[in-house]
């Protein structure tokens, strides 16, 4: 039925794919850092992405397609939360060219389900490089502190967990 349309689909599982990969090995490092708030988001976003991968296997097999389950790019091994941030809102903005212009073709193609698949994946990609972005300018904006305060956050929630007592050890 629309034979053409389950390469550019692939196409999209495969950079899904990367970027759960990416995000959750950015997950790992700002957890191991102590930046929970960080890897929370990071986390979250990768599910999301785990969502489109669904999504775009459920057209692919409805259109009697295979799904292409490799990634189309390494995960880059990288520590610093900056760095990561960068790294996350280009990604965020490859696919967002990306979607738009398979969006495009499977227009042409007449597979206008296929196309509105892409224009709401285009939405949540924007959704995800808006997140990326703010947390990119907090760290221009606030530097080193801004991740400080999170290891804190991490630490009150440590000390709350372990029943720890701020009256034991002080003086009567």
């Amino acid at each position: 039925m629309y034979e053409k349309s389950i390469k550019p689909l692939n196409q999209a599982v495969a950079e899904e794919l990367s970027g759960v990969h990416q995000y959750m090995y950015f997950h790992f490092h700002c957890s191991d850092q102590g930046f929970d708030l960080l890897a929370n988001l990071f986390r979250k976003i990768a599910i999301e992405e785990m969502i489109h991968i669904e999504r775009l296997a459920e057209r692919i097999l409805f259109l009697k397609g295979d799904v292409e389950m490799r990634p189309s790019t390494k995960t880059e091994k990288v520590s610093n939360v900056k760095d990561m941030m960068t790294e996350a809102k280009s990604m965020e903005e490859n696919s967002i060219k990306l979607y738009n212009e398979l969006a495009m073709g499977c227009g042409t193609n007449a597979d206008s389900v296929s196309r509105k698949l892409f224009e709401e994946l285009v939405m949540d990609e924007e959704r995800h490089y808006g997140q990326f972005d703010t947390e990119l300018q907090n760290l221009t904006k606030f530097g080193e502190q801004y991740l400080a305060l999170q290891s804190i956050e991490r630490s009150k929630g440590l000390s709350t967990q372990t029943g720890a007592n701020p009256e034991i050890g002080r003086a009567s």
